[in-house]
């Protein structure tokens, strides 16, 4: 029983990460391009959009840092429920100024949702299941790069957005049909062993939040353009799409992956092998402009940002298991914090240089500082 309780609380939180992360957080990627090419938004209003989400994503996993609800399975449903609406009414509204609300409660009920379900399934689920949690955002990126260009040749970007908003709406109801039995208190986590042996855990800690800051501040480049970007190198039918139906397809079960190799080398060598690999992601099409070079991107990327946010998840919990709550919130508000700046400055220097390349080298510099730090900031390998 205890199995099969797992397994419904793993396939709940599979369906409500798809909902909130691959949906409502991320959809805004493969439809970019068509509200650009209508002339809804212009590339500097496209980083407006994506920051007023990534603030709402930093409010949301504030405000889950410093207050913990005990009904969680309640607050989750209210986290479905805004993300599926604020997915829908993307269609049903047409201005700057209302669609900036939209992206912004929508990355609240992201950040509330991604927390939230954290805390309800992960204590149930073997490291192995984990992996399969995770790779629920990648999933959903896959849905987005398949259902898009489908939805878009039956209209605009209006019905793409209402056609997502249907997909989470199903999506959302078995999350909350799997998820609502759930008990509320859950356990507290036993105590940490690298807590007990280790005197410098807050220095550890505090540069795995650095890193993963500039993880949050790099990847939300790509994570924003990539389709973009794509688009304007290739005039090709739906390649853009493809690209982004690459990064689900390699997503999906990255999580797993890189939760098997940190198994056998360590969190903190699996983070910056991972963090440099996705610098090489982002930097290639830029350096080696190429359809080749795209592919191998995009899987780069798709292969790599999931599974560091499932890494450095793993490695706070085990560096500190006692406060791991507390600390999934906090990572979540500083990976949130850099995924704001991100964006606008990007969207600066895109209008500016009337092209994608510097945004997109830049962000993969800062990904890799951030390996760099991990590197050179942690010198304990031995615990980590």
């Amino acid at each position: 029983m205890v199995k099969k309780h797992a397994v419904i609380l793993l396939f709940g939180g599979i369906a409500a990460l798809m909902v909130a992360m691959g949906v409502g957080r991320f959809a805004f990627t493969p439809i970019l391009p068509m509200m650009l090419e209508e002339h809804l938004i212009s590339p500097a209003h496209a980083g407006y959009l994506a920051s007023s989400n990534y603030l709402g994503y930093l409010v949301g996993a504030i405000a889950l840092t410093i207050y913990q609800p005990k009904r969680l399975a309640s607050f989750l449903l209210v986290g479905l429920l805004i993300s599926v609406l604020t997915t829908w009414g993307m269609a049903e509204f047409n201005g700057l100024e209302v669609w900036m609300l939209l992206r912004f409660l929508s990355g609240a009920a992201s950040a509330a949702v991604f927390i939230l379900t954290s805390n309800i399934v992960l204590e149930y689920l073997s490291p192995f299941q984990t992996g399969f949690l995770y790779g629920a955002v990648g999933l959903g990126i896959l849905l987005t790069g398949i259902f898009v260009p489908v939805f878009a040749q039956h209209g605009d970007s209006f019905f793409v957005w209402k056609g997502l908003g249907l997909l989470s709406l199903i999506l959302g109801v078995i999350a909350w049909f799997l998820l609502k039995q759930q008990s509320s208190s859950n356990q507290i986590p036993k105590a940490s062993s690298i807590a007990q042996r280790q005197e410098s855990v807050k220095q550890i800690l505090v540069f795995i939040i650095i890193a993963y800051s500039l993880e949050g501040l790099g990847y939300i480049v790509t994570g924003t353009y990539l389709v973009a970007y794509v688009k304007s190198f290739s005039s090709i039918t739906n390649i853009s799409s493809l690209s982004w139906v690459l990064v689900g397809i390699a997503a999906a079960p990255s999580c797993l992956i890189w939760s098997i190799l940190a198994s056998k080398i360590g969190h903190k060598k699996s983070l910056i092998l991972a963090m440099i690999l996705q610098a090489i992601g982002i930097a290639i099409p830029v350096i080696v402009p190429s359809l080749a070079s795209v592919y191998v991107g995009a899987l780069l990327f798709g292969a790599t940002f999931m599974g560091i946010t499932t890494l450095s998840i793993a490695f706070v919990k085990h560096v500190d298991s006692k406060n791991s709550r507390k600390l999934v919130g906090l990572l979540t508000a500083f990976f949130g914090l850099g995924q704001i700046i991100g964006p606008l400055i990007a969207g600066f220097l895109i209008s500016g240089a009337g092209n994608y390349n510097t945004a997109l080298v830049g962000a993969a510099l800062v990904v890799l500082l951030g390996a760099m730090i991990l590197q050179f900031g942690i010198r304990r390998p031995r615990y980590v």
